[in-house]
């Protein structure tokens, strides 16, 4: 066991040039599965899980299951994207996605039927997550879970994919934001609010901040495979500038909800992460290097990194906030 090489799957990128065979069993599966990027679906669930607690009808096992629940659907889509990808022979050498990190199949770290074998038994789990919410919540889970496998499968795994049609961005919106926190509010509650719904926008506008970001890192190479994603289809001065005003839209959404009170006060305690985001929007202001800074992880990828940091903070700020505020209101009452 490699417990600190496990860690590093979560902190960053494994440089694809390394010997991926000194890589014990685990740590190969958390790089395949890009573990790095698994904190988006675990902050959404906290989220959910925090704004549910706030209602009085938080349910432990509830939540554990919705995050683990979330984990793996996230997994999926990532073992899912690519396995198709690398049969669609977009994953070749030298292509982004063989650059920035270890690719499961290209780079040996399992083969294309163990990849399909994960694939399968994470789904499984996965439904039976899904069955028992069923259960227990009722029919309107099931439109919850229709509506995520529709993005999960159709983002880069349908013979028409959502990324190909400059719907890969704005569905990373959707899912991660409104969708995973008001429905996740209501697999833990059993009810639906408007308010929890709203409450997941700034995080998702933090997620769609991050897939733009990296298709504009990509976007040379996703014009020569007509992958028309949203930077493609602006451009790339126009899609930085998109960027930029989604990442301010992250902070002006949650002032607003603060302001009408669908969150309390103190969730403007992402305003300390304000710093960040003007690294964030620095790096979006400028051209890319041509080549990486010295001892940089995981280029290509440049405005996705900074994305990617930026939002993983105002996450968790986020999260501090919105817990903040709950304990406040217990305390008051």
């Amino acid at each position: 066991m490699d417990t600190d090489m496990w860690i590093r799957a979560f902190g960053g990128f494994y440089n694809p040039r390394s010997n991926t065979k000194k890589l014990d069993s685990v740590s190969k599966w958390l790089f395949a599965s890009r573990s790095v990027i698994w904190i988006i679906s675990a902050q959404a669930a906290i989220i959910a899980g925090i704004l549910s607690f706030a209602s009085g009808r938080f349910n432990a096992v509830y939540f554990v299951l919705l995050l683990a629940g979330f984990v793996i659907a996230h997994a999926t889509s990532n073992l899912l994207n690519d396995y198709f990808g690398y049969k669609r022979g977009q994953d070749k050498e030298n292509t982004p996605r063989r650059l920035y990190t270890i690719h499961p199949i290209a780079d040996g770290l399992v083969t294309a039927k163990e990849l399909i074998n994960a694939i399968i038994l994470l789904m499984i789990a996965g439904l039976l997550i899904a069955t028992y919410f069923v259960l227990v919540r009722g029919y309107m889970t099931i439109l919850f879970l229709a509506v995520g496998s529709l993005f999960l499968f159709g983002y880069d795994a349908s013979p028409i994919t959502l990324k190909s049609i400059g719907l890969g961005e704005i569905s990373a919106f959707i899912v991660w934001g409104p969708l995973m926190v008001g429905g996740g509010y209501y697999i833990i509650t059993g009810l639906v609010n408007t308010n929890a719904f709203i409450a997941g926008i700034p995080y998702g506008l933090g997620v769609m901040s991050v897939l733009i970001g990296k298709h504009i890192d990509q976007i040379g190479f996703d014009k020569k495979e007509k992958q028309h994603t949203l930077p493609v289809i602006l451009g790339e001065s126009k899609a930085r500038i998109l960027n930029i005003i989604v990442i301010a839209a992250m902070y002006i959404s949650t002032m607003l909800m603060a302001f009408y009170e669908i969150v309390t006060f103190f969730a403007m305690a992402v305003l300390l992460n304000l710093f960040n985001a003007t690294y964030a929007i620095g790096v979006l202001s400028e051209k890319r290097p041509k080549t990486p800074p010295k001892g940089y992880a995981g280029w290509p990828l440049w405005y996705h990194r900074a994305s990617l940091s930026h939002n993983r903070k105002f996450g968790w700020l986020y999260i501090i906030g919105l817990t903040i505020g709950t304990l406040f209101r217990f305390l008051m009452h």
